[in-house]
């Protein structure tokens, strides 16, 4: 499986942005789906999850009702709808797949594949 991450950039606080992960494979639409975060100098952190359905959602309570993940599995890409950015949103963001049934599903051990990431820069 690879995972192509893009969409992030220089936004504004307060504004907007969307991040999509395009991966690779015919059984993208078996996966589950997550997106972490890691700022300078602080540990990778969990955003969201979506179940291989999209039925399912988990989000970080930072970002809760901010951020909104999706997926679409005929393009076999998942996406996180970011608005009311911040400064702390200052990151970069990685998309990963979770191949297996995990009673978890917030740890980066939690996923087997990993795209590269895609900075976002929040200026206030």
């Amino acid at each position: 499986v690879q995972l192509q991450a893009s969409g992030g950039g220089l936004v504004q606080a307060g504004g907007s942005l969307r991040l999509s992960c395009a991966a690779s494979g015919r059984t993208f639409s078996s996966y589950g789906m997550g997106w972490f975060r890691q700022a300078p100098g602080k540990e990778r952190e969990f955003v969201a999850t979506i179940s291989w359905s999209g039925s399912t959602t988990l989000y970080a309570d930072s970002v809760k009702g901010r951020f909104t993940i999706s997926r679409d599995n005929a393009k076999n890409t998942v996406y996180l709808q970011m608005i009311s950015l911040k400064s702390e949103d200052t990151a970069i963001y990685s998309c990963a797949a979770r191949t297996r049934p995990r009673n978890s599903r917030t740890r980066a051990q939690d996923y087997d594949y990993w795209g590269q990431g895609t900075q976002v820069t929040v200026s206030s």
